[in-house]
């Protein structure tokens, strides 16, 4: 069994709060092929109700999760006009080995970042 799995979670830092209710996708890169793998929404902690990815579905890879930012923020009333600056929010990145990944977004209605975390 693998020991790798991937975990992500979403802070508003435009409302200084964790981005509850934000729908995730993750895909698998094959190429030009992507292969969904999983849906989830964030919980009040802005965090997924376990790994997006969990063990026992881990496999070294390309991926790409998909934040849907923009649903969130209309949700919210931050929107602003349309169309939106932030809509999806794609992130393409690779897992190596069999080890912890999280992969978090720090979002406003303008910017976003991310960075490999722990």
């Amino acid at each position: 069994m693998a020991d790798g799995y991937l975990t992500t979670h979403v802070l508003d830092t435009a409302r200084g709060v964790p981005a509850e209710g934000l729908r995730i996708e993750l895909f698998r890169i094959h190429g030009a092929r992507r292969t969904g793998v999983a849906e989830k929404l964030t919980n009040a902690d802005g965090r997924t109700d376990g790994p997006i990815l969990p063990r026992a579905d881990f496999a070294p890879g390309l991926y790409e999760l998909v934040f849907h930012a923009g649903a969130y923020l209309r949700a919210t009333g931050q929107a602003g006009a349309e169309p939106l600056f932030l809509d999806l929010v794609p992130i393409r990145f690779g897992m190596a080995g069999d080890s912890h990944y999280h992969v978090p977004l720090l979002l406003s209605p303008y910017g976003y970042s991310t960075y490999r975390g722990s």
